[in-house]
């Protein structure tokens, strides 16, 4: 059975960092064509919005524009990771994030993990 689990969130100052984690497992992580991996994130009041995402094989990344130049996803094949670096925090950034992929039609959330910018 497919499974996400997230980690890493917790509550940083403006302008901090933290590294979130995904690990995935009931599924061939690395299988051609490529699964794309994702990063969302909700806000209370607000509608779940996509953060970024990575293909499995490849590893060729995207981002919303609200990220670019501060976020960066990665993925350990191996390991069965992918990976959110995330610097430059602000309060847009509070939220919970999920981990998503979509498998033949499925799609399969993680439980997710609280990140809390405030000062």
């Amino acid at each position: 059975q497919v499974q996400l689990v997230e980690s890493g969130g917790a509550l940083v100052q403006p302008g901090g960092s933290l590294r979130l984690s995904c690990s995935g497992s009931g599924f061939t992580f690395c299988t051609s064509p490529s699964y794309v991996m994702k990063w969302h994130r909700q806000a209370p009041g607000k509608e779940r919005e996509f953060v970024a995402s990575i293909t499995t094989v490849l590893g060729r990344s995207s981002y919303a524009d609200s990220v670019k130049g501060r976020f960066t996803i990665s993925r350990d094949v191996a390991k069965r990771t992918v990976n959110l670096q995330m610097n430059s925090l602000n309060s847009e950034d509070t939220a919970m994030y999920y981990c998503n992929v979509d498998i033949r039609g499925t799609p399969y959330w993680g439980q997710g993990t609280q990140v809390t910018v405030s000062s």
